[in-house]
């Protein structure tokens, strides 16, 4: 499948409410989609497997009802994020019920997207392969994808290095599917920034965060709300991979934000009980995170990303306009 240079989907506007770690939950989820944007995921939220199928079971039974009610405005697609590394012990299971509950979207992380192009192809779904490089980028278009999820400089959670200006121009090279970019996008300004490198869509996570609907702890939310992008550290000390930590919730946990212990191996099972995960109650979060301000619904989120895209097109519109008649004779 290839890129049209739109999105993918029928949504109010080109967002896709980023998979957040132990913060999406069926109700953020449905929130998003009932919204109008793309909701997503983290299958490894879920533990163990009969939660997860009972969450699939809801969003897919939620976003059914929310289109039956033909709610005002469009319904999103939801997305399943799966961990494909080789550590995930789960994998097999956790891709039955994909294919049994058929998300629109399915983005892979962490490993190769092989198993799961066959299985959600086979329904009609598409794939997106979450990439922080051009060389990873390159081993999921040869494997087959849809899409890519570039994990960009900025970006919460796992996160890359790249510029995504930089990054998108270098894809374009060899890759005409769909692109999502995500990196610090925090408002519709920066919504629109990414529709004009070259991508189909953007990644917005930590402005979610501190939604009424999210899974995150009230200590977790409050953190956000209270802290600017010089409260941020990236780092592999934590996880095994590069990612974006509040310094706060480091110091809480008994780190040294500025003198971390080396990664350890990474390990993704998600047949692992989550309460013996030490990076349990460490936080993280993007460099979006100085435009949240307040704990606010999801819908309150969209809408004011909604304004400031329309308000950053029209201003892209209002400049080729003048650019027009400054060339007429």
């Amino acid at each position: 499948m290839t890129s049209s240079g739109a999105c993918p989907f029928d949504l109010r506007l080109p967002v896709c409410a980023a998979p957040l770690f132990l913060i999406s939950g069926p109700e953020l989820v449905l929130a998003a989609c009932g919204a109008g944007i793309i909701g997503a995921l983290p299958t490894a939220n879920a533990r163990p497997i009969e939660v997860l199928e009972a969450w699939m079971a809801t969003i897919a039974d939620g976003v059914a009802q929310l289109k039956a009610r033909q709610v005002p405005g469009t319904v999103g697609p939801w997305c399943a994020n799966v961990m494909t590394h080789r550590s995930n012990t789960r994998l097999d299971e956790e891709l039955d019920l994909i294919a049994k509950y058929r998300p629109p979207m399915v983005v892979t992380a962490l490993g190769s997207p092989r198993s799961t192009i066959e299985i959600v192809h086979g329904y009609g779904g598409i794939v997106f392969a979450d990439v922080p490089d051009i060389r990873l980028a390159r081993k999921a278009v040869d494997a087959g994808v849809d899409g890519l999820a570039c994990l960009c400089a900025g970006a919460g959670g796992h996160t890359g290095f790249l510029s995504p200006f930089a990054f998108v121009s270098e894809l374009r090279k060899f890759f005409d599917g769909y692109i999502s970019v995500g990196g610090g996008i925090g408002t519709g300004w920066g919504v629109a920034g990414a529709i004009a490198c070259g991508a189909d869509l953007a990644y917005v996570g930590t402005s979610f965060i501190a939604t009424r609907e999210s899974l995150a702890a009230q200590a977790y939310k409050q953190m956000v709300v209270d802290s600017t992008i010089d409260d941020l550290v990236v780092s592999a000390s934590v996880t095994g991979t590069h990612a974006s930590w509040l310094k706060p919730s480091l110091l809480a946990a008994g780190l040294d934000p500025d003198n971390l212990p080396p990664p350890p191996a990474r390990n993704y099972d998600t047949n692992q009980p989550l309460s013996k995960r030490r990076w349990k109650d460490i936080w993280s979060a993007g460099q979006g995170i100085g435009r949240v301000r307040a704990i606010e619904t999801v819908a309150d989120v969209v809408a004011r990303l909604d304004l400031e895209y329309r308000e950053a097109t029209a201003r892209m519109t209002q400049f080729r306009r003048e650019e027009t008649q400054h060339v007429q004779p």
